[in-house]
């Protein structure tokens, strides 16, 4: 059984510890149980379940470390792993960055596991998938898509008591619905905790009629435009960025958080702290207890997860580190999640389009690579429904753009947040911005 109780968790963790020899030790135990179904062309071509159960054993003497996995768990067995963790770090060389394991911790409760989504079968798999297909086909439209789901368990224990266990759900939908001649494209995803909110049919809707309102595309001339980006379109913008603000690259001159010194100036910060960047509507931040986007109340490390914003009113509020960085610079230890929300405001993505007079809708973004880091300057391409607004209606299709934007110039350039909603676990609004740089035109639909 891939997903162990806490009692059944910390039983084999304990039995770990007490054939270590290290100076310190730290056990960490993940169990997965996974579900999956694909389709192309309108045909499921796979579908499948996963479960796996891994420890990974971590020995230390002194800044020397080692780490062994093994996914067996006889006393021999587990007894060899440590074995082998010590013995890989006798032969390590000592780490100059170590940091000593953490002691007992406190930590809050997340709502992150749901039985709806944990007990999912391959017959709910199967009807979620026909509720994509079946419309597509009434509508001569050609589906393709994927839904996964996961119940994920994670312990830590180590040899100075800390403790830490959560088990987490969720559930991820794709889809793509193209016209048969290939000249229509529609997209969509979805993702949540609680399979409870997910309607693939309804999901596959906004597919289905982009699909096919993206027919005859017109051409527009390449420059800078007022764009609406649905979620899609800005989350993995937004991605980068927030992954690129860690306190160490920014002192060490290597991010767009590093402060450049003025002439003469005199004992000059490191790095931006504190700096207004952004537009004031501008808040990004971390929260394990979102009920939408619950996250396990503890890191990989076991230090407590707490709510903290990277961006608040427009300013930059923190930046994340790690425990060594801190240390060294003398802040505190502010880990970073992978998740992060950013406000927005209460109108729907429909109403947001029925206020602007001219613009272009950007269903998502794609391909996206680095131009320059510094600046955080992308490029990549739209796809799967890019249309023209005019007078608070979509009045055509109009062809793909290449663009060439840095997230932080569309964050200084918002003329309205929407209502954010949920995408690759992330909390996001639709943004209507000015002057988005569209460089050249796609021919990918």
């Amino acid at each position: 059984m891939s997903i162990l109780s806490e009692k059944e968790a910390k039983a084999i963790l304990k039995k770990v510890l007490a054939f270590s020899r290290a100076d310190e030790c730290e056990c960490n135990l993940t169990g997965q149980k996974s579900g999956n179904i694909r389709y192309a062309r309108n045909t499921v071509t796979t579908a499948g379940e996963v479960n796996d159960l891994t420890l990974v054993v971590q020995s230390s003497f002194g800044k020397k470390s080692g780490v062994a996995t093994i996914n067996e768990f006889d006393d021999a067995s587990l007894e060899k792993v440590v074995r082998r963790s010590e013995e890989l770090a006798k032969l390590a060389p000592e780490n100059p960055e170590y940091m000593p394991i953490l002691g007992p911790q406190k930590y809050k409760q997340s709502k992150t596991n749901f039985s709806s989504t944990a007990n999912i079968t391959p017959e709910v798999r199967a009807k979620a998938a026909d509720d994509s297909i079946s419309p597509s086909k009434k509508n001569k439209l050609i589906a393709s898509g994927f839904l996964n789901d996961n119940q994920n368990m994670s312990a830590i224990m180590n040899s100075k008591g800390l403790f830490a266990y959560n088990v987490s759900t969720d559930v991820s939908f794709s889809a793509t619905i193209r016209t048969e001649d290939g000249k229509g494209s529609g997209w969509v995803t979805r993702d949540y905790s609680d399979v409870k909110h997910l309607d693939t049919a309804k999901a596959s809707r906004i597919a289905i009629d982009k699909s096919t309102g993206s027919v005859d595309a017109k051409e527009m001339e390449p420059g800078r435009y007022t764009v609406i980006l649905e979620p899609a379109a800005s989350v993995q913008l937004l991605q980068n960025m927030v992954g690129s603000m860690g306190q160490r690259g920014a002192d060490e001159g290597r991010s767009f958080l590093s402060y450049k010194p003025k002439e003469g100036e005199e004992n000059p910060p490191k790095n931006r702290l504190g700096e207004k960047m952004f537009d004031q509507r501008v808040n990004i931040y971390t929260d394990p207890e979102h009920p939408e986007v619950p996250l396990a109340p503890f890191g990989g490390d076991g230090h407590p997860r707490e709510k903290m914003y990277w961006i608040k009113d427009g300013k930059i509020e923190n930046m994340p580190n790690s425990r060594y960085w801190a240390k060294k610079t003398g802040v505190e230890y502010k880990p970073g999640s992978g998740q992060f929300i950013m406000d927005g405001g209460d109108k729907s993505l429909q109403e947001m389009i029925k206020g602007t007079r001219h613009g272009i809708l950007v269903t998502r973004l794609w391909y996206i690579r680095a131009v320059d880091p510094q600046t955080q300057l992308y490029t990549g391409l739209t796809r799967d429904g890019t249309f023209y607004i005019e007078d608070g209606k979509i009045k055509y299709p109009v062809k793909n753009f290449r663009f060439n934007e840095s997230p932080i110039v569309m964050l200084n350039n918002i003329e309205e947040l929407g209502k954010p909603v949920r995408i690759n676990g992330n909390m996001v609004p639709p943004m209507k911005v000015r002057d988005f740089t569209f460089s050249s035109l796609s021919d990918a639909v």
